[in-house]
């Protein structure tokens, strides 16, 4: 069982999980578990990190919905960027289904599922990992920062200009922009480059398990603590300690690391003995710091310390010209796996168009998919539209028809030019509101004003209906 290839299984129907692990017993080392805190458990006390999960949608505490599932698949990719996540659910509506790979799942398998199937799914996914692991290595100069764009060549001047500063670096950006590569990019072109570099995510454990990963633990020290371990800063030694997710770290352990930033010393849990660090230490987040210190949720004295240097990692829809290149960077990355295809002219305008909300992880996995699809063909719209979130061939009034519209509106009587454009503010703000998952700075940079901007106007737009 140690040779074959690990397995995360997520359903909280144990009929399902037990007749699943029994099918694919053969095949993989099956890890069962039924809800996100048992997948949290489970993932600090595994030896080996499976590289392949299998989630159903709806787990507790709210089977019926798909809302567990979705939060499930951002924090297994923040614990591992590398995972292949494959849904299997019967919450199978297109748009579950869209958003689901939106998020960073690379496939979906409705409910009730072809063992067969199942098992060929998951055997391509275990390819594409092969491929991946027989990456030829990054050249330290470029990192594979791939992009012609400004604010790609920005983003390499910044990365080559921090790299050899002792400060540490804080890297803002959405999910999916790469921000891991980026940490990695500064580690590599840095003179620490020949020295451990190691990723924590801050988001991925309990408060007590995150602590005994930073700093060690003592024998005894929690429940299942049964031998003592070093922690994070300890294994980095001098080296780089990636600290991702940071602004979802507890407020109960930002102290204890603004301590290891101020003079270096920590205590591993459980003990008394001081320990010293020199690990540089680079932060990342896909969430507004400055807004959770001014909404008390993060330190404003850590942010300080963290943002010495900051990096703002841009999303894919301010990198246009990027797209075809990053396209054809994939293809050719997987080309073994048969993904060549081509786009005919009104889905090369689709693939142009698009906004991309998963970023670079949500490209790269549209290209693997087409190219399973429709190996050595050409791709039309429509079938790029299948695999997208958004269906860009939005329902429009022709120009014509438009400006008919318009001149009945007129004519009637009763018009009123206010009332229009606060309905069209209020649609817009709501989408992409919906896009960023609530979150204010995203959206604003969505619809190209400032977070204060966006503030006011819904501000205003929410008495309008009182």
């Amino acid at each position: 069982m140690a040779d074959l290839p690990s397995l995360l299984l997520v359903d909280d129907d144990h009929l399902i999980s037990e007749s699943l692990a029994f099918v694919l017993k053969g095949s993989f080392s099956v890890n069962v578990v039924a809800t996100r805190e048992e997948t949290k458990r489970l993932l600090y006390t595994l030896p080996i990190l499976p590289n392949l999960a299998l989630i159903d949608l709806g787990l507790p505490p709210r089977p019926e919905t798909p809302e567990e599932g979705f939060s499930l698949v951002r924090e297994l990719l923040t614990f591992n960027p590398s995972m292949k996540i494959l849904i299997l659910s019967g919450q199978d509506k297109p748009e579950n289904v869209r958003h689901a790979l939106t998020l960073g799942a690379v496939d979906f398998i409705p409910k009730p599922c072809n063992m067969e199937l199942l098992k060929a799914r998951l055997t391509h996914q275990l390819m594409i990992l092969d491929a991946e692991r027989h990456q030829p290595q990054i050249k330290q100069k470029e990192c594979g920062l791939i992009g012609e764009s400004p604010a790609m060549e920005t983003l390499r001047a910044q990365v080559q200009q921090f790299a050899n500063s002792p400060f540490s670096v804080l890297i803002q950006g959405e999910s999916g922009t790469g921000k891991e590569l980026v940490a990695q990019c500064l580690h590599l072109q840095s003179q620490r480059a020949d020295l451990p570099c190691l990723t924590l995510n801050c988001a991925a454990f309990t408060i007590e398990l995150l602590e005994a990963q930073l700093f060690g633990h003592a024998k005894g020290a929690f429940t299942g603590a049964n031998v003592a371990r070093t922690g994070f800063f300890e294994e980095a030694s001098q080296g780089t300690l990636i600290l991702d997710e940071i602004g979802e770290m507890p407020a109960a352990l930002q102290a204890k690391l603004l301590r290891v930033l101020e003079n270096g010393e920590y205590y591993r849990l459980g003990e008394t003995k001081v320990r010293h660090s020199s690990a540089r230490i680079i932060a990342s987040t896909n969430r507004d710091l400055r807004e959770a210190v001014r909404s008390n949720h993060f330190r404003a004295d850590l942010y300080h310390r963290l943002s010495v240097l900051t990096i703002k990692i841009p999303p894919l829809c301010e990198r246009s010209q990027d797209k075809m290149l990053l396209l054809k960077n994939f293809q050719d990355f997987y080309a073994s796996m048969g993904t060549m295809f081509q786009f005919d002219e009104a889905a090369k305008q689709g693939w142009m168009e698009y906004s991309f909300p998963g970023n670079v992880r949500e490209l790269r996995n549209i290209v693997i998919r087409l190219g399973a699809k429709y190996p050595n063909q050409v791709v039309t719209k429509a079938q790029l539209e299948e695999e997208l979130e958004t269906n860009f061939e939005a329902e429009q009034l022709s120009e014509d028809d438009s400006n008919s519209s318009i001149v009945r509106q007129l004519q009637t009587g009763g018009f009123s030019l206010d009332e229009v454009l606060l309905d069209w503010e209020r649609h817009y703000i709501n989408a992409a509101l919906k896009l960023s998952q609530g979150n204010l700075s995203q959206a604003a940079r969505m619809l190209g004003i400032n977070r204060t901007t966006l503030y006011s106007k819904m501000q205003r737009l929410s008495k309008g209906e009182d």
